[in-house]
C-alpha cells in the first residue's frame, strides 16, 4: 500500500504527472471518483469539441449553396449530436484506462483526501475507507463551475457546462452568463443548430473580456451577424424560475436600464471554483488564498512532500497547463532540474466560430508595461487559402517591441487559427525577432501564412495589402 507517488484526480493535470512519474521508475496510484480524464476528457476540452464539430458541419451543410453544392432537408438532431459527444469523450477515457495499464498505474476508486503522515484516505462508492501513503502526493483536484449569488445551479433551469452538454431537449431560447471562452463556445453552438441565445456580460468589453481587444470586438461583430444578442456591461439581477418559462432581470451597469429576458434555461458560464474543499488541506495546515493552494514555482505546498498542480492553484485554469505544471513538478521530485514554467508565454485557444487563438501581451498591457510598440495587422480577406476556404473573417495580428524586436504578442481570430498559435508560442520560446519571422518561408496557401505577413505589416514590408 506505499507508493512514491499518489495523485489525486486524473485531469489533465493529474494523469499526465502520473504517466510522466511512472516513465521516471516512481511506483504510482492515482486517486478518482469519476471516470479518468477528469473534467477536460469527459465534460470539458474534448466533448465540446465534439459538440462544436456538429454546429460547424450542420453550418456547412446549411451554406452548402455557398460552394456550388445543393442539400435539401438537413436538420439538427439534438440527440445525436448529444450522443455523439458523450461517445468521444468515453472513447477518451477508455484511452486513459489503456495508458495507465501500460504505465503500471494503479487507479483507486473514490474520493481522496489527506492524513497525516503523507497518507491518502480513500472513501468508495459504498462508504469503505482504506489509507494509502506515499513518500510524495500531487493534489490534481480541478474545478467546478462558479456559481454567482443570484444564480444558483439547480442543473436543469440553471445549469453549469456539464448540463449544457447533456441536456436531454434543446432549449428554443437560452441565456448565457459570461462571455468568457466556456460562454461563448455554447453560445455558438446552440445557436447554430437554431437555439435564440442571448449572452449577457459583466465587464465592458463585453465578448472574451480578457482578449485583445480588437479580437473581441471582431467576434462581436460577427456573433451580431449571424443572430446572437450581446448585452455587455450588465449585470444579472435576478431569474425568476415559477413560471413556464424563465425570467432574467438585467441592468445595464452604464445607464441603469432594465431588461427582463425570457428564455427556457440560462446558463451559468462566469468562470470555475477550485476543488479545495474536503480534501484535508486544514488538517495538514496546507497555506490557501481565496480557496487557492499556495505553491512555489516547482508546486511544492507549504508541507513536505506534498504538492499541487492544475485549477487549484493560482494561474489560467487550462488543461495544458496543468499538464505541463504536472510534468514540471514530477521531474523536481525525481531530481531531473526542470526549467519553471513561463506563464506569459502561455496559449488560450476558444473554439467558438470564427476561433480565437492568442500568447503573450495584448495591446493594452505590452503599452502598460512601458514597451515602445510595432503592430501588425493581416486579414484573411487577403489570404487566398482563407477565401478559396469561404473562410475570411478574422484576421492575425502581432505585436513587437520595437526597440529590440522582442515577439511580445500575437492575436488571431479565424477559422482553424487555434492550429497555427503554436508557430508563436514557439517562436517566443526560442526568442525569435519579427524580422525573423519574415524571413520564415511560410507555405502557399495557408492560413499561418498571415503571421508572415503581419510581422511585414508591422515592419511596413508587407506585400499583400
Amino acid at each position: 500500500m506505499n507508493y512514491d507517488l499518489i495523485v489525486i484526480g486524473s485531469g489533465p493535470g493529474g494523469y499526465v504527472a502520473a504517466i510522466r512519474a511512472s516513465q521516471l521508475g516512481m511506483k504510482v496510484a492515482v486517486v478518482e471518483r469519476e471516470s479518468l480524464g477528469g473534467i477536460c476528457l469527459n465534460w470539458g476540452c474534448i466533448p465540446t469539441k465534439a459538440l462544436l464539430k456538429s454546429a460547424q458541419v450542420f453550418e456547412y451543410i446549411s451554406h452548402s449553396s455557398d460552394y456550388g453544392i445543393t442539400v435539401e432537408g438537413a436538420k439538427a438532431d439534438f440527440d445525436n449530436i448529444i450522443k455523439r459527444s458523450r461517445g468521444v469523450a468515453d472513447g477518451m477515457s477508455k484511452g486513459i484506462q489503456f495508458l495507465f495499464r501500460k504505465n503500471k498505474i494503479t487507479v483507486l476508486n473514490g474520493n481522496g483526501k489527506l492524513v497525516r503522515g503523507k497518507k491518502v484516505e480513500v472513501t468508495d462508492a459504498g462508504g469503505s475507507r482504506m489509507e494509502y501513503s506515499a513518500n510524495n502526493i500531487i493534489l490534481a483536484t480541478g474545478a467546478r463551475a462558479k456559481e454567482l449569488p443570484n444564480l444558483k445551479i439547480d442543473g436543469k433551469k440553471i445549469i453549469g457546462y456539464r448540463e449544457a452538454m447533456n441536456l436531454t431537449k434543446q432549449p428554443k431560447r437560452m441565456v448565457v452568463v459570461g462571455a468568457g471562452a466556456i460562454g461563448v463556445e455554447f453560445a455558438y453552438f446552440y445557436h447554430a443548430i437554431g437555439t435564440e441565445v442571448t449572452v449577457v456580460e459583466f465587464l465592458e468589453q463585453g465578448l472574451v473580456p480578457r482578449e485583445d481587444a480588437d479580437i473581441s470586438k471582431e467576434l462581436a461583430k460577427h456573433f451580431k451577424k449571424s443572430g446572437i444578442k450581446v448585452m455587455a456591461n450588465t449585470a444579472v439581477e435576478s431569474v425568476a424560475t415559477t413560471g413556464k418559462t424563465l425570467k432574467v432581470k438585467v441592468k445595464n451597469r452604464k445607464d441603469g436600464k432594465e431588461e427582463e429576458i425570457d428564455c427556457d434555461v440560462v446558463l451559468s458560464a462566469a468562470g470555475v471554483t477550485p476543488n479545495t474543499e474536503n480534501i484535508g488541506l486544514e488538517a495538514l495546515g496546507i497555506i490557501t488564498d481565496r480557496g487557492m493552494v499556495k505553491v512555489d514555482e516547482f508546486y511544492h505546498t507549504n508541507v513536505a512532500g506534498i504538492y499541487a498542480i492544475g485549477d487549484i492553484i493560482p494561474g489560467p485554469a487550462l488543461a495544458h497547463v496543468a499538464s505541463a505544471e504536472g510534468i514540471i513538478c514530477v521531474e523536481n521530485i525525481a531530481g531531473k532540474s526542470p526549467s519553471p514554467l513561463d506563464y506569459n508565454n502561455i496559449p488560450g485557444c476558444t473554439y467558438c466560430s470564427p476561433e480565437i487563438a492568442s500568447v503573450g501581451y495584448t495591446e493594452q498591457a505590452a503599452k502598460d508595461a512601458g514597451y515602445e510598440l510595432k503592430i501588425g495587422k493581416f486579414p484573411f480577406t487577403a489570404s487566398g487559402k482563407a477565401k478559396a476556404a469561404g473562410t475570411p473573417e478574422g484576421f492575425v495580428k502581432v505585436i513587437f517591441d520595437a526597440k529590440y524586436g522582442e515577439f511580445l504578442g500575437a492575436h488571431f481570430i479565424g477559422a482553424n487559427v487555434t492550429e497555427m498559435i503554436a508557430e508563436v508560442v514557439a517562436a517566443r520560446k526560442l526568442e525569435t525577432t519579427g524580422h525573423e519571422i519574415i524571413k520564415t518561408v511560410h507555405p502557399h496557401p495557408t492560413m499561418s501564412e498571415a503571421v508572415m505577413e503581419a510581422a511585414a505589416a508591422a515592419y511596413g514590408e508587407v506585400i499583400h495589402l
